[in-house]
């Protein structure tokens, strides 16, 4: 297959390149297409061959964190004499974020080619796919390619012929956020409660079955057999600016914007082209007021730190937020801010798992202060109040959805305190004033 030449001024499909390609969606139509080429280069390898060219290539983990993926690889010790396990986390739910459930609907066969290739790498015989139960149908593809890959000898106990057993197992969640949380992922797999694990000790020393395990996202794995048969350098070479952020990434786009959906471009991209020249810019009569680039979890930018950044890991970083799922939410000049950020707070709360005291009590307070805001009821010590519980909710728990919560609400008072103080409708308590009358 034909690779596009990274590029500022267009997109560059790689893993999209077939989304919409109904003939891409079967064994042989994605055969046709180049498809497990990369893990037919892959079984002849090694797999400390394979973990070297993905260090190389620089990629780094697409679900959120972006660690080094062929660092994270690195972790798993082959000849320990213990079982290994491929996790794929395909329980997207990051709100704002829809892109690796288009990867599983249009070419599933990359995810399963993708699996394979980690699975070997890392010296593990099976790799589990967690689909968000929604998923109904991805899920659905998702199950053909992997019937398909069995029937052609591609998966099973001789993998392409030779000899190496590789097994994928697709596993149905049960629609919780927190079981995309790496931990609480692999409970749920084992047929647990989907509460997050404190670590250490962590995955690649006990994870699923208290085996070492290694958890991937679908883009990420994905992307692997690219690598795979085109090079390292290939994958290098698509920077646009810092050379810590490679390849391409896929970003999804909703909210106050013309036109929409999930875009793959270099990463490196400036911003504000890909905002109005590519996704549109504002709707008619209307202008962008604010952007969350990475989901619901992370800082929001106002348009002119939007506007200065670069479309990768340091970039958004240095805009004061991060590039996190590239779940991109786009909020113009009609929105109110306040309404918004008390929406992302109820989400949270309805998905705490509850384990922990900061994250159960500090979303609920959280929501119920929030919502008091928006609703006029607020005041001006509601805002002092709602710093201080983001404080105790911040770096204290077992997983970062306390985090999550906390973020939007502090980067919000901060970058638009104006619209939460004027909806406090009551005047500021003054204690002294208070005592003499």
């Amino acid at each position: 297959m034909g690779y596009p030449q990274p590029s500022h001024e267009r997109e560059t499909p790689v893993l999209s390149k077939y989304f919409g390609d109904r003939d891409a969606t079967s064994l042989d139509g994605w055969r046709k297409r180049g498809g497990y080429e990369g893990l037919r280069k892959a079984l002849s390898m090694t797999p400390a061959e394979i973990v070297d060219i993905v260090k190389t290539s620089g990629l780094r983990g697409r679900g959120g964190a972006g660690f080094p993926t062929g660092i994270k690889w690195s972790f798993m010790k082959p000849g320990d004499g213990k079982p290994h396990y491929l996790c794929c986390n395909a329980d997207e739910s990051e709100p704002g974020t829809f892109k690796d459930r288009e990867i599983m609907r249009w070419t599933p066969h990359a995810l399963v080619e993708g699996c394979a290739l980690g699975a070997y790498a890392i010296g593990a015989e099976t790799a589990y796919v967690y689909i968000r139960g929604e998923f109904t149908e991805p899920l659905a593809r998702m199950r053909q390619a992997v019937r398909e890959a069995y029937d052609a000898g591609i998966l099973g106990t001789n993998s392409m012929g030779t000899g190496k057993r590789i097994d994928v197992i697709i596993h149905k969640g049960a629609g919780a956020y927190i079981c995309g949380e790496e931990t609480a992922m692999m409970n749920s797999i084992e047929g647990r409660r989907g509460n997050p694990r404190i670590k250490p000790p962590f995955p690649a020393v006990s994870g699923v079955f208290a085996q070492p395990t290694t958890i991937n996202n679908v883009e990420t794995l994905a992307a692997v057999p690219h690598i795979l048969v085109q090079g390292a350098d290939w994958y290098k070479a698509m920077s646009l600016s810092s050379p810590k952020s490679t390849g391409s990434k896929l970003f999804s786009v909703c909210g106050n914007i013309a036109r929409p959906g999930n875009y793959e471009v270099t990463l490196g991209f400036p911003f504000k082209d890909f905002l109005y020249d590519l996704c549109g810019g504002p709707l008619p009569g209307r202008t962008l007021k604010a952007v969350v680039p990475g989901g619901i979890s992370v800082p929001i930018q106002t348009m002119e730190e939007a506007e200065a950044s670069k479309m990768d890991y340091e970039g958004f970083i240095e805009q004061g937020s991060m590039l996190g799922s590239g779940g991109v939410i786009v909020f113009d000049d009609q929105q109110n801010m306040v309404k918004q950020i008390a929406r992302a707070a109820r989400f949270f709360a309805h998905e705490s798992c509850g384990q922990c005291t900061q994250c159960r009590e500090g979303t609920a307070w959280t929501t119920r202060i929030m919502e008091r805001i928006r609703d006029g009821e607020g005041t001006h010590e509601d805002l002092d109040t709602l710093f201080s519980i983001a404080d105790n909710m911040t770096a204290t728990t077992i997983c970062v959805l306390s985090d999550s919560c906390a973020v939007p609400v502090m980067s919000g008072i901060r970058k638009f305190r104006s619209e939460f103080e004027a909806l406090i409708k009551k005047p500021k308590f003054h204690p002294v004033t208070a005592a003499v009358a």
